[in-house]
């Protein structure tokens, strides 16, 4: 018996595979990537290392042992994930993505890598790849499996993206000493933020965190220094918080040094509306919202609806009379109106512009009304988190977004009619992916779903066929965005059983289907790396039509 003296490596390889061997290197002709033959590392970073296999020859015959000598476990993926997140290579991130979630990693510890990577490797801090993550993961109990695993790896996609080559983030120390008052932190912070001062902020937020500052106190710090200006970076800065505050939720609280600091980049030149023309000119917002900002001092908040006529306040926010929308915002607190509640209506209200959107107006504009409603949505989910005076100011800054965009539901867009005398015969969700293959679908696409509802179609397929259909696209930031805001509000209103909250229900998931459907089709290669990924995983030979 003759012993070889390596390991040979036997990849099983799911494209025809013409190879050659020289100087102990094996090239894959197909796409030209390089493996040791020994170890069966590779050389190329975007391919992974093949699996050795202990070989022996016996009367000249060769055995091969069947047992890999290399146990790819969860801990090799997630260093792939690492590594893919680091080169900004797709189809690494996408494999891990895959192998992780066959393998039964939680998706909060999938996410973790990625937030632990974007916090850290993009000086610039906070922006869409974070946040899109962070979305993609509050939505993932809508999707079937397939649907979660798309969801991460877009999330992840996004953050290398966006971090690649934008340097790395190394945080100040805290103040040194034991400061305590949290309030004087707060005010110290407060006043960083307002002077631009970043790394002063930066150090006061850090001394916070390790005094041992609690979620509701970082939350209402750091919201005030946001919402102490209107609208702040058409309501990005805000609805960034907002996520942040998620993450952690999900990540745990460890990372708030890293994950909360990371908001401050941004905030060095974010644009204050109160500073712009049209919230002064030719009708002043500015002023009646810092009269009632001071009635705002002297309420008591309740925490019910109050019996209120929540339908009319709605119709007033979407009128032409904002002083007067706003005497009612703070009539109604006054009479014991939820906080949370006036907060839910601002977001139903911006939804409505997104329902009533035409077509006819600049392609444009969608983002105009779709930042309104994100950042009326942020602004409930962080109220219903932490209350705080100075954070329901966001509130009166959402409905008059709402007001400035009213002209943009001018004229406005068709309402579908459905089916409403049908019943018990829905139609297979699938037809609606049909149809977003086509451009130009918003009002036809609009109609199907309105139809699926009235013909009594299952919610939990709609969900998903609306999650896939924004995870097949190459979608922008913003279309992430608007699903999982709309789905987050569909479901604080289905909740309850009343007209009002049933109307709220069909608005948002019409809103939703309009937006994805004004940006679709793309070219769709982010989520063909994501099918070849999972091909590859599961065995199949890629050169071979796909079983859908």
């Amino acid at each position: 018996m003759k012993y070889s003296l390596w390991i040979t490596a036997v990849p099983i390889w799911d494209f025809p595979f013409t190879r050659s061997l020289c100087d102990g290197i094996l090239t894959c002709h197909w796409h030209h990537a390089r493996f040791d033959v020994k170890s069966g590392g590779t050389l190329d970073p975007w391919a992974d290392d093949v699996s050795t296999y202990r070989t022996e020859i016996r009367d000249g015959e060769i055995w091969v042992e069947p047992v890999p000598r290399q146990i790819r476990g969860v801990e090799t993926h997630r260093m792939r994930l690492k590594e893919g997140l680091e080169q900004n290579i797709g189809l690494v991130i996408a494999k891990a993505v895959v192998a992780l979630m066959e393998a039964g990693e939680a998706p909060e510890a999938i996410a973790r890598i990625g937030v632990e990577f974007g916090t850290r490797h993009r000086a610039g801090g906070w922006r869409s790849g974070l946040t899109i993550l962070t979305a993609m993961l509050n939505i993932l109990p809508r999707l079937d499996h397939r649907g979660q695993i798309l969801a991460l790896y877009q999330g992840l996609v996004h953050v290398a993206r966006e971090s690649a080559g934008m340097g790395t983030r190394f945080l100040l120390e805290p103040l040194p000493g034991k400061e305590t008052d949290f309030a004087r932190l707060a005010r110290w912070y407060r006043q960083s933020v307002e002077v631009r001062d970043i790394r002063g902020a930066e150090r006061v937020l850090l001394t916070a965190i390790e005094a041992g500052a609690d979620e509701q106190r970082l939350a209402d710090m750091m919201m005030a220094a946001v919402t102490d200006h209107f609208y702040m970076d058409t309501g990005h800065a805000l609805d960034f918080h907002n996520k942040a505050f998620e993450i952690l939720e999900r990540i745990g609280p460890e990372h708030r040094p890293q994950v909360l600091t990371s908001l401050l980049p941004q905030l060095s030149g974010a644009q204050r509306s109160e500073e712009l023309h049209n919230w002064q000119s030719p009708v002043d917002l500015v002023t009646p919202l810092l009269e009632a900002f001071d009635r705002l001092k002297g309420i008591s908040f309740g925490e019910e609806e109050n019996g209120m006529d929540e339908g009319a306040l709605l119709e007033l926010m979407l009128g032409e009379d904002p002083a007067r929308t706003v005497q009612e915002m703070t009539d109604a607190l006054e009479k014991g109106m939820s906080p949370v509640r006036l907060a839910r209506l601002v977001a139903l209200a911006a939804a409505k512009r997104i329902e009533g959107f035409h077509v006819q107006n600049d392609f444009s504009d969608w983002i105009t009304v779709l930042h309104t409603f994100t950042h009326a949505h942020a602004v409930h989910q962080s109220l219903d988190r932490s209350f705080s005076v100075e954070l329901l100011r966001g509130v009166y800054h959402g409905a008059m977004s709402v007001y400035l965009d009213r002209f943009l539901n001018i004229p406005r867009a068709k309402r579908p009619k459905g089916d409403p005398e049908a019943k018990d015969r829905p139609q297979n969700p699938n037809e609606l992916l049909t149809l977003l293959d086509r451009q130009q679908q918003v009002a036809a696409a609009a109609q199907w779903v309105a139809t699926y509802l009235d013909r009594g179609g299952e919610k939990k397929s709609l969900f998903n066929v609306l999650g896939h259909a924004l995870l097949r696209e190459d979608a922008e930031f913003h279309s992430f965005q608007m699903v999982e805001a709309a789905f987050s509000e569909h479901d604080c209103w289905a909740k309850e059983d009343s007209p009002l909250a049933r109307e709220a229900q069909r608005t948002l998931l019409l809103a939703a289907t309009r937006y994805l459907a004004a940006h679709a089709p793309t070219s769709r290669d982010l989520p063909h790396t994501a099918r070849i990924a999972w091909r590859l995983h599961r065995g199949e030979k890629l050169f071979e039509e796909e079983n859908r």
